[in-house]
């Protein structure tokens, strides 16, 4: 019996002495995941709620660097979906980490001088050659895909390939914003076929 009770009693010590990260990072990873989730499938709601809670989690920590790298996960989420508001994290900036105000500069496409040693490592041959195709992570590929349209280098393949991308991945938001800019080149084009299909495949991937 008190071996027994020794065994459990040097499990519990061991368990003891593993070190547990702070609660607030595994909640506001939790938290950004919900929003990211949120966002790319269109519930604004459930979005706005997973990040008020990411929010509150990284400011518990009164940490400039911290609460700016939640901004910059929502900032490149809506960057997927091509919308360049990036305004929570703005208010930051002066206060963000270099790497952070380098990786916001190429979300909005203001890549002239910009320190690519700095970007994540997948991103950097996107700003060098406008390499999308090297992305593999999907997420990360039409983070990228927003960064070359608002630095005016997106090609009409990188247009295809984010349509197929979102689609793939069921994301609504960003689907339906690629499709639209797909519907307006064929409009520019006078493709009224091709048209008429994008606006089918629009009112299709809009059905609630």
């Amino acid at each position: 019996m008190k071996k027994t009770a020794f065994i459990a009693l040097m499990l519990l010590a061991g368990c003891a002495s593993k070190p547990q990260p702070p609660s607030w990072q595994p909640n506001a990873r939790s938290a950004l995941d919900g929003y990211t989730d949120a966002w790319l499938h269109g519930d604004s709601a459930a979005a706005d709620a997973e990040f008020a809670r990411a929010r509150r989690e990284t400011a518990s920590t009164g940490r400039f660097d911290n609460v700016a790298q939640a901004e910059l996960v929502r900032c490149a989420a809506q960057v997927a979906a091509l919308v360049y508001d990036c305004s929570g994290y703005a208010a930051l900036a002066a206060d963000a980490t270099p790497a952070q105000q380098a990786y916001a500069a190429y979300l909005q496409g203001q890549w002239q001088g910009l320190d690519m040693g700095l970007l994540p490592e997948q991103h950097r041959a996107v700003v060098t050659g406008g390499l999308l195709s090297g992305v593999q992570d999907p997420l990360a590929r039409l983070v990228a895909a927003g960064a070359l349209m608002k630095a005016g280098k997106i090609a009409p393949a990188d247009i295809a390939q984010a349509v197929d991308t979102a689609s793939s991945q069921g994301w609504r938001r960003p689907l339906l914003a690629w499709l639209g800019v797909q519907e307006q080149r064929a409009q520019a084009a006078g493709d009224s076929a091709a048209v008429q299909r994008i606006r089918r495949r629009i009112a299709l991937a809009s059905e609630d």
